[in-house]
């Protein structure tokens, strides 16, 4: 007898006021990408699988933010637990 894989989809979480970019984890979370904008170093990134968060606030300009939350992306594998 052959049983069905159980599958699901992960929901994306709600979104976070001041969103600016949302990236999906190798494991099916996000990460995302908050703040004021471009020009601004209070721009801050949180992973919600694992809970990393960005470790430079004094240079978190979106430009340098942004590959740093890609590359946490990518190598997370957490998932979402709730």
């Amino acid at each position: 007898m052959r049983t069905a894989l159980r599958t699901s989809a992960f929901t994306e979480p709600d979104r976070p006021k001041g969103l600016l970019i949302r990236f999906v984890t190798t494991g099916g979370s996000f990460v995302d990408v908050t703040g004021p904008g471009k020009h601004s170093d209070h721009n801050r990134w949180n992973c919600h699988g694992c809970g990393e968060v960005s470790n430079r606030p004094e240079t978190d300009y979106l430009f340098r933010i942004r590959p740093d939350a890609n590359a946490h992306a990518t190598a997370c594998r957490a998932i979402p637990l709730a």
